[in-house]
């Protein structure tokens, strides 16, 4: 036990490191409300690792955690598959085409193609949002089981990221009952006040893999000749990942 309480405090330390953009000893310290000498320890050890780098008595996170990340995303045959699609969708639509997938009962966006009048949300690979409210996160609830659908509730809650934001689960249980039945998810101003979404899953074998979403203003996602555009374009996308996904090398 006290070798895993050691672990956990060393990713507390690497958590608040983050947040705080770098810190000494006593900053850390005080928020974890433990002596300055215990933290010093642990900083100097995490140095010993790639994981840490120490300038001028102030400790910040390495940017090998950069080159996990990188490498783990690389490593994902869905990534592969779905980036030279999210790039032609991209230079298609000339939207931000996003591709995310649940990790821990929340949407984690593992890649991004923007094209010429993509949206800048300050969004980035690795960021991750509540899966109730944004279209990509819809589509990926409503292809898992209700079991599945019920932890995620319980564990997640339901935050209200603005006044649109879905809250109460009987309605979210209604929408992702439609969202299967239509195969496809639509949103606008739940997440941010002017961002809509347009998104499909990507299944196999009954499996949800992921899902990838068209980002556009609100305007533009409300036009429906626009929206039914949108959705021929993902769906060809959502065809061609699956089938290369199941059958190719």
């Amino acid at each position: 036990m006290t070798s895993l309480t050691t672990v956990t405090r060393a990713f507390e330390i690497l958590d608040l490191l983050w947040k705080l953009d770098g810190a000494g000893p006593t900053e850390i310290a005080a928020e974890l409300d433990v002596p300055n000498s215990t933290v010093y320890d642990y900083l100097e050890s995490l140095t010993d690792t790639k994981f840490v780098n120490k300038e001028k008595g102030e400790y910040t996170i390495s940017a090998y955690f950069l080159t996990i990340a990188g490498r783990m995303r690389y490593r994902n045959r869905l990534f592969q598959l779905a980036q030279p699609e999210m790039r032609r969708l991209s230079e298609n639509t000339g939207e931000l085409i996003g591709l995310t997938v649940e990790m821990g009962g929340v949407g984690v966006i593992l890649h991004q193609e923007g094209g010429d009048q993509a949206l800048s949300l300050g969004t980035y690979p690795g960021a991750s949002t509540p899966l109730h409210t944004v279209a990509t996160g819809k589509a990926i609830l409503a292809k898992l089981s209700e079991d599945r659908i019920d932890e995620i509730l319980d564990q997640r809650g339901l935050e209200a990221r603005t006044q649109h934001t879905i809250t109460d689960p009987g309605r979210l249980k209604a929408e992702l009952a439609e969202i299967r039945a239509d195969g496809y998810a639509v949103d606008w101003d739940e997440q941010v006040i002017g961002m809509g979404m347009i998104a499909v899953p990507i299944t196999v074998e009954a499996e949800v893999l992921g899902s990838i979403g068209i980002v556009v203003p609100t305007k533009r996602i409300q036009d429906e000749a626009y929206q039914a555009d949108l959705l021929d374009q993902l769906q060809e996308v959502q065809n061609t990942i699956t089938v290369n996904y199941q059958y190719g090398q």
